[in-house]
């Protein structure tokens, strides 16, 4: 009998960059780089422990957005171009550098790794990772769980209780068509709760949720025992929440792990480093200096800028991935001893992550994941790994209360999604909501391209809700786009709240909006339905 229990949950989510107008999109790059860098090789290596006997369990939640990207045929074409072109590269550096003792066996790591990678997308993905992930739950070594179907804020969204339940959903809707059943959690987006929300979520079927560690320690009444059991809610469903200092180790670029001198330096790419004539069409999009993923060198010194970094050595690297899953083990099972002692009965201790963190920002992150499972399975007997279902499922009484309204954002609660940045945008979602709602409740029993245009409003409304747009205002990396991206999703419904109002339907227009934003295929306008009284539809102009 372990003293203690692990749950280390990846939270892999990226917005819905698809953009079937350009031929080259930086955004779409963003969901090209997480798949070559992080979700692929993650799923390679999980699927290795498993063949190799390793006995391993983490929780994976994928948001739908990212989930419908992987299931897109413009999106998987565009991929295996992305893939190819990075393949090309890799050949020629292999060949540019060859003779030099320094720099061509990293250059022959990642032709390897490109190579290895694409073969592991075509052949046994079947360029389908959802696959992949099915088998692994399946299997018993996975819990995939699900988030908001377009990671809106609900704490910001649930003025209308309808823009919650649509959000919540329409992500188990689309979770079930890919994976085969329900799932049993949700990462709530941006670990953001506010009082009530436990309510959809109990309605829609779903037994826990996770929130940010103060969202438990405050809660009311305060937890027994921390954030080391989940509370339970008064409508039965449990609350777990992240635990601060494995956190730390494992977040932190300056006291954690990843900050290591020896690690591969995220910030120095041969796209700026080589001339422009060599590398220019190889850069995505061509001609646009901008990182190819092809990293030579290691983070070398906290204060060491970018011209002073020495070459990364991936032998010590990976030497050091062992030391810090080593170092990770040995503290938990500390930690787990105390605790055990304190409590009177076996700790959990939850570890979430962005996902994106192991192998894009972190290089050597699914490696040190790999050797922290081999590890517990095979070096120690003080703690299991376990998912947040198995933790239900071993029956232990569970203390009510009611968690605190909290995020896992700056200062904790909600200002990195509301400030001054990006309030302008909650009057349109919380005006286009309430117009929604009465649509879906109106024309209910509607069918033909009535129904095409209320699921397509239904649609360009999930994406304007999204939790990315308000935060990319916020830090200001891609603040323009963001601020398109939500005034177009409004704009776009409005529209079709016209014409929807009118009776009048722009099909041809329709049918482009259908394109482009393609979201779910099976949507049902009707998760915003409301059986009580209804709101009159109003028109309203859209402005920043």
């Amino acid at each position: 009998m372990p003293q203690g229990f692990l749950s280390i949950v990846l939270h892999a989510h990226l917005p819905y960059v698809r953009h079937p107008e350009h031929e080259y999109s930086l955004e779409e790059k963003w969901y090209y780089e997480a798949m070559l860098e992080c979700y692929l090789p993650l799923l390679r290596r999980m699927e290795n422990m498993k063949n190799e006997g390793i006995n391993f369990r983490l929780t994976f939640s994928i948001s739908p957005t990212l989930l419908a990207m992987m299931e897109d045929n413009l999106l998987r074409d565009r991929f295996k171009r992305y893939m190819q072109n990075l393949q090309n590269l890799a050949h020629r550096e292999e060949e540019r550098t060859a003779g030099d003792a320094t720099f061509a066996p990293l250059a022959r790591l990642y032709r390897e790794h490109f190579d290895q990678i694409a073969e592991y997308y075509h052949q046994r993905c079947g360029e389908r990772p959802s696959r992949i992930l099915k088998e692994l739950q399946n299997d018993g070594f996975v819990e995939v769980i699900t988030t908001a179907a377009t990671h809106g804020y609900l704490p910001l969204l649930d003025i209308q209780k309808e823009s919650a339940y649509a959000q919540v959903a329409a992500s188990i809707e689309y979770y079930t068509d890919i994976m085969g059943e329900p799932p049993r959690g949700i990462w709530l987006p941006e670990c953001a709760y506010n009082y009530g929300l436990e309510e959809v979520l109990e309605e829609l079927g779903l037994q826990y949720f996770l929130t940010d560690t103060h969202g438990l320690l405050y809660a009311a009444p305060r937890p027994k025992y921390g954030v080391f059991s989940p509370i339970v809610t008064n409508n039965g469903v449990a609350v777990f929440a992240r635990d601060a200092e494995t956190s730390k180790q494992v977040w932190s670029a300056k006291e954690g792990y990843p900050g290591d001198f020896y690690y591969r330096e995220f910030y120095r790419d041969i796209g700026h480093d080589l001339s422009y004539d060599y590398i220019k069409d190889y850069l995505h999009p061509p001609g646009l200096r901008s990182d190819t993923g092809i990293k030579y060198y290691r983070i070398s010194g906290a204060e060491a800028p970018l011209d002073h970094k020495q070459p990364y050595i991936p032998e010590i690297a990976r030497e050091k991935a062992a030391e810090h899953a080593g170092n990770f083990m040995f503290n938990r099972e500390k930690q787990v001893e105390y605790l055990s002692e304190v409590m009177g009965r076996p700790p959990i201790i939850i570890a979430p992550y962005d996902t994106e963190l192991f192998g894009h920002w972190w290089f050597e992150g699914p490696l040190w994941l790999d050797y922290l499972c081999r590890k517990i399975d095979k070096d120690q007997e003080n703690i299991k790994l376990v998912t947040p279902g198995d933790y239900l499922d071993m029956g232990y009484p569970l203390q009510v209360s009611t968690p605190s309204s909290s995020s896992w954002g700056d200062k904790g609660y909600h200002e990195v999604w509301l400030n001054g940045k990006n309030d302008w945008l909650y009057p349109h979602l919380h005006r286009g909501a309430r117009d929604m709602i009465h649509l879906a409740t109106e024309h209910s029993d509607t069918e033909g391209v009535m129904e095409r245009a209320l699921t397509q409003a239904a649609r360009e409304l999930l994406l304007a809700q999204s939790s990315d747009w308000p935060f990319i205002m916020t830090v200001g990396t891609m603040d323009e786009y963001a601020e398109n991206r939500a005034h177009d999703h409004l704009v776009r419904f409005r529209r079709l709240v016209e014409q929807i109002s009118s009776g009048n339907i722009d099909v041809q227009w329709l049918e482009k909006l259908e394109n482009v934003d393609n979201l779910y295929p099976h949507l049902d306008f009707r998760l915003f339905q409301k059986q009580e009284t209804t709101v009159p539809v109003e028109v309203a102009t859209i402005e920043k």
